[in-house]
């Protein structure tokens, strides 16, 4: 493995006003742990050292555009190998992060990773979004809610929703032909009481291939039927 960061990866750091050797050897340590268990177990597609500096860490860290707070509580749904709540977590060191993952062999690593990173005020949930979505202390809770889940816009919507506080913000990255989507999106939306506030383009080096990230406003605390269960979600969307 390539040890040295790409130019590419400082590029992005830099642009994001992160000039911190600390932080820097917290990535590098990150890719290293991430990469090693990947040989055992399937964290990421992605194995190419410099491919996850750019396209797990800095792609994450995308999401600073559109919300940076000193001090935030943030939901991360399906976080899988810890993106983008980890990440985030690195550079944000004042947010409490939440992960929400329903692999065990996944949240294990998040644990291993956090501790290993001796990161604080970062806490673990297993299960799936549309059953903690139920969980009241969790309900309306959050000033950040965000998934980089490969669902549509209602799907991601109804799994978000249910967290985020009124006026908090969910923040959905994307990229690629979204027109019909958006529609499905704006309109379910409105069933669970948030609304679309901004489109914004990723312009982080490397990240140049139409990535979005899309901004909701919850409005007002989601109706209490939502999440329905998974079946019922793939079965009537809504939108």
């Amino acid at each position: 493995m390539s040890e040295e960061p790409s130019s590419q990866f400082l590029q992005g750091l830099h642009q994001l006003a992160i000039d911190n050797n600390h932080i820097l050897q917290q990535f590098l340590r990150y890719r290293q742990e991430l990469l090693e268990w990947n040989t055992r177990f399937n964290l990421t597609a992605i194995k190419d050292p410099q491919e996850v500096l750019i396209k797990h860490f800095l792609d994450s860290l995308s999401l600073l555009a559109v919300f940076d707070q000193p001090r935030a509580r943030v939901l991360d749904i399906g976080s899988g190998a810890g993106f983008p709540g980890l990440p985030l977590k690195i550079v944000r060191p004042g947010w409490q992060v939440t992960l929400l993952e329903a692999t065990g062999k996944r949240v294990t690593f998040l644990r291993h990773i956090v501790d290993v990173l001796q990161l604080e005020d970062v806490s673990f949930v297993q299960g799936r979004a549309e059953d903690v979505g139920r969980q009241q202390d969790l309900r309306a809770a959050f000033d950040l809610v965000t998934a980089r889940a490969v669902a549509a816009l209602p799907t991601l919507l109804e799994y978000c929703a249910p967290f985020s506080r009124a006026g908090g913000l969910i923040v959905l990255p994307k990229k690629g032909e979204l027109a019909d989507e958006m529609e499905a999106g704006c309109r379910a939306a409105g069933q669970l009481g948030a609304a679309f506030k901004a489109d914004t383009a990723v312009t982080l080096p490397g990240l140049d291939d139409d990535r979005r990230l899309l901004v909701w406003e919850q409005r007002k605390p989601c109706p209490a039927h939502y999440p329905r269960s998974g079946p019922a979600m793939a079965k009537r969307p809504l939108g």
